[in-house]
């Protein structure tokens, strides 16, 4: 009988610390949650200036005093930059997006300046993913923000960037809505397309890093294939990271 092997997500590419001013944990303490959880690289991607309450662009520009090793956690530090508008324009000044270890590009509704229409946010994902410095599309699975699904699967793998199955969507206590049938689409379709995905816990405190349970499960459900999931991997992710 064919045992298949259980897929274990060794890297967590998204979590935030006190410095996006809505969540609620320091680096050391971000640092300490992963190293139990037992990962091997840990991403701390601070919303970028245009949340409200979230970083000024000096606090980007400053990230290379950080160290990134600790006793054998790689750490990334980064943003997760807010999409603006349908043409893909994001809330951080290029020189300081090119210093980041990894970007990732997220639609917020609140933040989006342009009409709450399905073609919207399908052209401001398109247009994002057009741009090279961006690496990951942050969790495309709101209800209130659909996009057409098989357009951003076809540019993601065009363009090679990752699509993001956030943990904290798939939270029965997610404020995002019907998060889940979004995310079987996506992945049905990333499985279509051979597109590969990313995994985020979008952690806002320590003791949810590394948190993949809900990802395991649809992943199972879905019948993904690990190949797929750069995350298991540190040398598969290292290709979309900004990092030698």
């Amino acid at each position: 009988m064919l045992i298949r092997r259980i897929m274990k997500i060794k890297i967590d590419t998204h979590t935030h610390t006190i410095a996006s001013g809505h969540a609620y944990s320091t680096i050391p303490q971000m640092i300490e949650a992963a190293q139990k959880k037992g990962l091997e690289m840990l991403a701390i991607t601070e919303h970028g200036p245009a949340m409200p309450g979230s970083c000024h662009e000096f606090y980007f520009a400053n990230e290379r005093v950080l160290p990134r090793e600790y006793n054998g956690l790689t750490l990334l530090f980064g943003v997760e930059l807010n999409i603006l508008d349908r043409n893909g324009r994001v809330d951080l000044h290029p020189r300081n997006i090119a210093k980041m270890d990894i970007v990732i590009a997220s639609l917020h509704a609140h933040i989006f300046e342009d009409d709450m229409k399905t073609e919207n946010y399908t052209a401001a994902y398109v247009n994002a993913m057009k741009n090279p410095a961006i690496h990951v599309i942050g969790h495309p699975d709101d209800s209130r923000c659909v996009p057409d699904y098989e357009t951003i699967v076809q540019v993601a793998k065009e363009t090679d960037t990752l699509l993001e199955i956030n943990n904290s969507s798939l939270d029965p206590n997610s404020f995002r809505i019907d998060t889940k049938g979004n995310i079987i689409t996506l992945l049905e379709l990333c499985k279509k397309y051979k597109v590969k995905v990313t995994t985020a816990s979008d952690a806002h405190v320590a003791a949810h890093v590394g948190d993949f349970g809900h990802v395991y499960e649809i992943f199972k459900y879905c019948d993904f294939p690990e190949e797929l999931v750069v995350t298991t991997d540190v040398a598969r992710i290292k290709p979309y990271l900004n990092i030698s």
